[in-house]
C-alpha cells in the first residue's frame, strides 16, 4: 500500500499540468470560438481519475456572466482542447476532458450570507 499516496501526489501533479495548459490555451485565445473569445473564463480545478485518462475541469466564467453559454462552448470545442493538453502534457494517453461550472464560489457567498443574517450573528455573538 505504498503506492496510494504517491498516486494521489502524482494526480494532483497532473491536474495542475493540464489546468495550467487549459488555462494558458484560453487566456491566449487559441480557441477559435466567438463565445470563448468574448469571455474570460477561469479554470479553477481539474481533477484527474487514478488512471490519468479522465480529467474533470472545473470552470468559472468571470463575472459570472453566459455560465451555460461558456460550457456549451468549451464542450464544443473539447476535442480540440483534448489535443492540446495531450500535445502540451507528457502522459501515456490523451486525457479525456470533462467540463463543469464550479459552484463553489456561488457556495461559499450562500455560507456567507447566511452568517451575516441578524438572528445567525445574534447567536454567534452569544458565544
Amino acid at each position: 500500500m505504498t503506492n496510494q499516496p504517491e498516486k494521489s501526489v502524482r494526480t494532483l501533479r497532473v491536474g495542475e499540468q493540464v489546468r495550467h495548459v487549459l488555462s494558458e490555451i484560453l487566456q491566449r485565445g487559441d480557441v477559435h470560438d466567438d463565445t470563448l473569445s468574448s469571455h474570460m473564463v477561469s479554470v479553477t480545478e481539474v481533477r484527474m481519475s487514478p488512471d490519468l485518462r479522465h480529467a474533470t475541469v472545473f470552470v468559472k466564467a468571470l463575472l459570472g456572466k453566459d455560465e451555460e453559454a461558456v460550457l456549451k462552448a468549451l464542450r464544443t470545442n473539447t476535442a480540440y482542447l483534448q489535443r492540446e493538453v495531450a500535445t502540451r502534457v507528457k502522459m501515456k494517453y490523451a486525457a479525456r476532458l470533462k467540463f463543469l461550472a464550479d459552484e463553489s464560489f456561488d457556495e461559499g457567498s450562500h455560507i456567507d450570507a447566511l452568517l451575516r443574517r441578524p438572528e445567525v450573528a445574534r447567536d454567534l455573538d452569544g458565544e
